[in-house]
């Protein structure tokens, strides 16, 4: 049983998504991010960057999303390829969403709670702007393809736990037809259903 502690957030959806494509058996253990849970010595213990999700395997601690869905990929043998070019791919896109599909989106969440209405336009122009640019980047990669790197992966499964706010990051998706339809076919696999149900708070 995978001990996930979490908050029912973009991260924090990833890997409930994983979990569920992956068939395997775990508890949730919310960390209310709004109270300050992560900074409890306890949470501290498992992911010492105050951070949610975090997952207990065993004896196995590990934190930050990106390596939480490698680590599942590879010690569970699915979503991941072993070697080769494909591996390359979903690697590349784990980290394209890790480093920019992720942050820049989740400065326009910021921004839209700024009272400074100066401040606010700023920071909306500038994050929403390089947001639509990464819709842009992923709807290039998506022509000719289902799932980001060929077949699904957890490149897909972390690309989707952000994707699911498009509508905070002020983007309709009519605008990004191949995202629009990778978006419909990730949203109709039933463990991702589970994987968005699934009480995270």
């Amino acid at each position: 049983m995978i001990d996930l502690h979490t908050w029912d957030t973009p991260n924090g959806r990833k890997i409930s998504v994983a979990l569920e494509e992956m068939g395997l058996d775990y508890s949730v253990h919310p960390v209310d991010i709004t109270a300050g849970d992560q900074f409890d010595p306890s949470f501290l213990k498992i992911s010492p960057n105050n951070r949610i999700p975090a997952i207990m395997d065993g004896e196995q601690s590990v934190f930050e999303s990106g390596a939480i869905l490698i680590y599942l990929a590879e010690k569970y043998g699915q979503f991941l390829p072993s070697s080769g070019p494909q591996r390359i791919a979903v690697l590349e896109w784990l980290m394209w969403q890790m480093g920019g599909f992720g942050p820049m989106p989740g400065q326009v969440h910021h921004f839209l709670g700024v009272e400074n209405a100066e401040a606010q336009a700023y920071g909306l122009k500038r994050y929403g702007a390089e947001t639509r640019r990464l819709y842009g980047v992923l709807e290039r990669q998506l022509d000719g393809r289902a799932y980001v790197a060929g077949d699904v992966s957890i490149a897909d499964f972390a690309i989707i736990g952000w994707a699911w706010r498009h509508e905070r990051h002020r983007v309709d998706l009519i605008d990004f037809p191949q995202v629009r339809a990778w978006y419909d076919r990730m949203m109709s696999r039933p463990a991702t259903q589970r994987g968005f149900s699934v009480a995270l708070s």
